[in-house]
């Protein structure tokens, strides 16, 4: 398939790459209160929220309204007076492109394209040209290139029967040739398997360097929180990191992994991941499921929390929304929550006792990644988190059985070992929770505790 055959696309009616070498475009907000909608996000906070996507793509706000929508129209969403009163705003201010807090339907994102003669992108198209942009790395664009594709296919819709090309066959005898919309549904199809297979052999890499870690027997502390609570910037501080950290929504995609000493020497691989957002596309998620295994696997996962946002509590409830779909909870896996930006209180420590906790986590931590404040805390929190889940045992093994202590090196921690005798040697180690079952079965009559 050329490059040729795929530009064809284009005629899809999905979102299109907005091009950022000209000046940029003036866009029009609009965030939709449907009566009756629950939401855990306050309506301020979801319109700032909404503004900060928008520029983070570096468009050009021309103006941000709150719409509210009494019942949802399933032509255009919101209701005709509208419509014509953003008609004319598009056509008063130079408005190119009308973005919607909302998932619009391909018939009402078309419909309201017809109407205004605007470009319109809902949310999730928004974010996929935010990750389309931000993507560095080669796993990266393809993990943005499939849910882009996989959001463009639900666009794709019949109503293309002017473009149908000639009838096949002869007389009345062949029915009608292959429309476009049918030829443009086809190569999708090849481009999403295409970098599923692409993909899936990215995931047999991470698989292999994970192992290699294993080997290493270093536990993995991974990072998680809402997009701009400052994971980078943590991150940055605990190892010394270089990564870039900006005041930006989805400033960095790209998981990092750098290695970390905590205060008695022992060491843990650290892991920042991407940030995530109320409503995050399931075709992201999705598509970045092989990026955010990290996080699965990890022995233990740092909530990042920004307590300086008044949204905090419902933006935490987002992040353990997003770690449920990858099957992650405080139940499996220990969460230690991280208040970060602890400087930017207002009313400094008085605040935070007002906070709590979200989901099952184990622990809370104030911190300020920017001036430093109780990173040592933190460490040491992590540390001792780390400890509670590992046991210490002695097991035997006899010297037939080699492959036991393969087994030991690659799935626990050696601390000592005494010196062999005629019959075997004895092992003192400390398993992590994740291969206690399996441990104990292997080693069956043979553990004691050390």
């Amino acid at each position: 398939m050329t490059e040729d055959n795929f530009d064809d696309l284009d005629r899809s009616g999905g979102p299109q790459p907005v091009d950022h070498r000209r000046a940029p475009t003036r866009a029009g907000l609009i965030v939709p209160e449907v009566r009756g909608a629950a939401g855990s996000h306050s309506l301020a906070m979801r319109q700032s929220e909404f503004e900060g996507l928008a520029r983070a793509i570096g468009l050009d706000i021309g103006f941000s309204e709150i719409i509210r929508v009494r019942e949802v129209k399933p032509a255009t969403f919101i209701g005709g007076g509208h419509v014509e009163q953003l008609k004319e705003r598009v056509k008063g201010e130079g408005i190119e492109l009308l973005l919607f807090d909302t998932a619009l339907a391909p018939i009402q994102q078309r419909n309201l394209e017809t109407e205004t003669g605007a470009k319109v992108l809902d949310r999730t198209g928004l974010i996929l040209e935010i990750f389309g942009e931000r993507a560095a790395t080669r796993e990266g664009v393809l993990q943005v290139e499939l849910a882009h594709l996989n959001y463009q296919r639900s666009r794709l819709v019949r109503s293309w029967t002017h473009l149908e090309r000639q009838r096949g066959g002869f007389g009345f005898l062949g029915g009608p040739g292959e429309t476009q919309i049918e030829s443009d549904r086809r190569l999708l199809e090849e481009r999403i398997k295409l970098l599923d297979e692409r993909l899936e052999k990215v995931k047999r890499t991470r698989g292999q360097q994970r192992g290699n870690r294993d080997a290493l027997q270093l536990p993995i502390v991974a990072l998680v929180g809402y997009t701009n609570a400052g994971k980078s910037s943590l991150f940055n501080r605990l190892t010394g990191a270089g990564v870039f950290a900006e005041n930006l929504l989805f400033a960095t995609l790209d998981t990092t992994i750098r290695k970390l000493e905590l205060p008695h020497g022992r060491e843990v691989m650290l892991s920042d991941t991407v940030g995530f957002v109320a409503d995050l596309p399931t075709t992201l998620v999705a598509a970045f499921r092989a990026t955010l295994e990290e996080v699965t696997e990890a022995n233990l996962i740092l909530h990042v929390r920004d307590v300086a946002n008044p949204d905090s509590a419902a933006q935490a409830a987002d992040v353990l929304k997003v770690l449920a779909e990858l099957g992650v909870s405080g139940d499996k896996t220990p969460i230690v929550e991280v208040w970060n930006k602890i400087d930017l209180l207002e009313d400094g420590r008085e605040a935070l006792q007002t906070l709590a906790p979200a989901g099952s986590a184990i622990a809370s931590v104030p911190v300020s990644a920017q001036t430093g404040e109780g990173i040592e805390t933190l460490l040491a929190t992590i540390e001792s988190s780390l400890a509670a889940q590992s046991r210490t045992y002695r097991v035997r093994v006899p010297h037939a059985n080699g492959a036991d202590v393969g087994w030991l090196y690659g799935h626990a921690e050696i601390i000592a070992k005494d010196e062999p005798d005629d019959e075997g040697q004895t092992y003192e180690v400390r398993v992590d929770p994740r291969h206690k079952a399996a441990f104990s079965q292997r080693f069956s009559g043979r553990i004691e505790a050390a």
